[in-house]
């Protein structure tokens, strides 16, 4: 993954998490979609609890002023999208849901080639990959404090 597709990823990661912190789906199923549109946007919703929450749920390191300042962005965007009138629009599963797609036929193949395809791994436990871990070492809350201050 590039770092470009990875930068995306994760923009589109924060704007998830952004709406859901913003409770705009619990809002909507409490006092219905009407309210929920309706309610007014918070002046700044980044603060050190949101960071904390956002580091642990999508593994994004916010540990910098420029970091703070793209979730401040982003949700800015966000905000934005909640003006899109979309009355009687139906969702959509997909993009080409107008579109016949073609499977292709499933070709059986000879497995038990576990020790093959584990040959490949860097780190291996028993049977199985070990993936780099997500718990990166997260600043403490005084630090994560001065940068929503100082941007």
């Amino acid at each position: 993954m590039t770092p470009r597709n990875r930068f995306r990823w994760r923009v589109m990661r924060v704007l998830a998490l952004c709406r859901w912190l913003r409770g705009g789906t619990v809002r909507a199923l409490r006092l219905g979609a009407a309210a929920a549109s309706s309610a007014p946007p918070s002046q700044d919703s980044v603060t050190v609890e949101v960071l904390d929450h956002l580091e642990r749920l999508a593994l994004v390191d916010f540990r910098d002023a420029e970091g703070v300042e793209r979730l401040r962005e982003a949700v800015r965007f966000a905000e934005r999208l909640r003006e899109v009138n979309t009355e009687g629009i139906e969702p959509l599963d997909s993009v080409l849901e107008d579109r016949c797609l073609y499977l292709r036929e499933d070709d059986v193949t000879e497995g038990n080639c576990t020790a093959e395809l584990l040959k490949n791994a860097r780190e291996k436990v028993e049977e199985y990959f070990v993936a780099p871990p997500g718990n990166i070492p997260l600043p403490e809350l005084e630090e994560r404090d001065t940068f929503l201050k100082g941007s």
